[in-house]
């Protein structure tokens, strides 16, 4: 396969590292995460989770959390999304130009 059939991922974390995902599979998981922040506003790490596996179970294998962790974080670092500073529990959002 060609290196553009793949995403390579990073972290939030510098010194960790990313993973090589398909980019249908990576884009298919990015825009369930941004449909569901823009539709329900800052989320969890588990209520978005929950909200992108029952949103894709039937088009992936059962490995739709893995995927979405993943790509969260790379979305984290590429700037897309944020950790809500000093919430409790952990929130997720959109940047604003997102």
């Amino acid at each position: 396969m060609a290196t553009s059939e793949f995403r390579f991922t990073t972290k939030p974390e510098p010194l960790k590292k990313g993973v090589r995902l398909n980019r249908a599979k990576y884009e298919v998981v990015r825009m369930a995460v941004l449909e569901n922040l823009r539709t329900h506003g800052a989320l969890t790490f588990t209520q978005l989770g929950n909200l992108v596996e029952e949103q894709l179970h039937d088009n992936s294998d059962n490995s739709v959390m893995w995927y979405f962790t993943i790509v969260k974080l790379d979305m984290e670092a590429c700037g897309e999304i944020h950790r809500v500073p000093n919430s409790k529990p952990q929130l997720i959002a959109l940047h604003e130009n997102a």
